[in-house]
């Protein structure tokens, strides 16, 4: 008995959903891992210059890689897909080298045990989370407005802790923002693979695995900060 073409021709539809699907978020998780990449190599070379160093954070121009940081991430950001793809990557490797130098710190005041140990600490963290996002049926969309008033609230605390200057109210900030970081990476997950559309272009696809790039890149970086204050050692 000849099969269904219908039948068959649904399983091939979604055969190529899937590929196309998986070679999306590959190419988010590339792009998230060389921005990370280009994030260490920056930050680490940055700090081998005592005059970089005193540069970055020593002058008003660490004020000026906060703003940029900041504005590429609320402003920049939802602006890529307006851009042409190497506009977009252009982006998004400039913000990856300015919050290396940004980081360039950490080879300074922590240990290179601790700033590793918090690192694959934080890898465990983020690819468990990211998985559980991407493959469960739950829909994670109420989180969203829950996990962004958190964050905000905590930005707006540490803040204000800048001039205050408590160590405990740091140390339950940083707890705080971890756990939200955390969240924000199985939603954040699964919100990148709801965006993808078999009916997009390349161009499309591109932009958006870039956008998802930045989204899982922040996440990650937010629980590697944190993780290597709540646990790192400081260089004597």
């Amino acid at each position: 008995m000849a099969a269904d073409p219908r039948v068959a021709n649904g399983q091939v539809a979604v055969e190529r959903i899937d590929e196309g699907l998986r070679s999306y978020m590959l190419s988010v998780y590339n792009y998230m891992c060389l921005g990370l990449g280009l994030t260490g190599v920056v930050a680490f070379a940055a700090a081998q210059s005592p005059t970089v160093l005193g540069l970055i954070h020593g002058t008003p121009l660490k004020w000026v890689l906060f703003a940029a940081v900041i504005g590429i991430a609320w402003f920049g950001s939802p602006r890529i897909a307006t851009m042409s793809v190497s506009g977009a990557q252009l982006l998004f490797w400039a913000f990856a080298s300015l919050f290396g130098l940004m980081l360039s710190y950490i080879f300074v005041v922590y240990t290179g045990g601790s700033i590793a140990r918090a690192f694959f600490m934080s890898a465990a963290m983020f690819g468990g989370m990211s998985l559980y996002g991407y493959t469960t049926k739950r829909d994670l969309s109420g989180w969203g407005s829950f996990l962004m008033v958190g964050l905000i609230a905590a930005v707006i605390a540490s803040i204000v802790n800048w001039f205050i200057g408590s160590t405990a109210l740091q140390f339950a900030l940083s707890v705080i923002v971890l756990f939200v970081a955390i969240g924000l990476t199985a939603y954040d997950s699964q919100q990148i693979k709801e965006m993808y559309s078999e009916l997009d272009g390349s161009d499309i696809v591109a932009k958006k695995a870039i956008m998802g790039a930045l989204r899982l890149y922040m996440d990650f970086i937010l629980i590697f900060q944190n993780l290597l204050y709540l646990t790192g050692m400081l260089e004597e």
